[in-house]
């Protein structure tokens, strides 16, 4: 298994003495050191108490040596595409966070800047965490099964006021929806 953990760690832009700190109870960045290095083992307690840390899933620490990963192996820059000192390891953001729950609206029909094709990936918010989605794309479930998409433009009370992704549409008003789900990845086939 190849441990995972300073990826993770990276990907979330934390220092060995961040994570440290994280952990309940405290620990030192010497130790997490030893951990992503493989100098200590990393015990099912270890993987429990870091995973908490970083607030994801324990399996999302490890994987297997044979699977293979997407690697970062540059970044854009004022200068063009430059390489990295070292690859490494796409972190998928669905793995940076097992908090709220995922879900994808399919799009298939080109509207707005979606196109036939795209997924967009969204986290599901309560409403009480919708002030953080506005003037942002949002899924909102309506009445009898159907679903109000587009861009979250106001919120007045329980009722939230939509505005569909296509030209010349009008505005949706939702009144006190079970959740509302706030893009957060576009996957667009090339």
């Amino acid at each position: 298994m190849i441990n995972r953990i300073r990826d993770i760690r990276k990907a979330k832009g934390w220092t060995l003495a961040d994570l440290a700190e994280a952990c309940d109870p405290p620990t030192t960045a010497q130790t997490i050191g030893r951990l992503e290095t493989g100098m200590r083992n990393l015990s099912i307690k270890w993987m429990d108490r870091i995973a908490d840390a970083l607030e994801i899933d324990p399996e999302t620490l490890v994987r297997s040596e044979k699977a293979s990963t997407p690697q970062v192996v540059a970044a854009l820059t004022d200068n063009g595409a430059e390489a990295l000192k070292s690859p490494a390891e796409a972190i998928l953001p669905t793995e940076l966070d097992s908090g709220s729950p995922l879900m994808v609206l399919s799009i298939t029909i080109s509207a707005g800047e979606y196109r036939s094709g795209d997924q967009l990936w969204m986290r599901q918010l309560t409403p009480d965490d919708a002030g953080s989605a506005i003037n942002r794309d949002v899924l909102v479930p309506r009445s009898g099964g159907r679903f109000a998409f587009g861009r979250l433009i106001d919120r007045q009370g329980t009722l939230v006021g939509i505005l569909p992704p296509g030209i010349g549409e009008k505005q949706q008003v939702v009144d006190d929806p079970a959740w509302i789900a706030v893009a957060e990845m576009l996957v667009r086939p090339l």
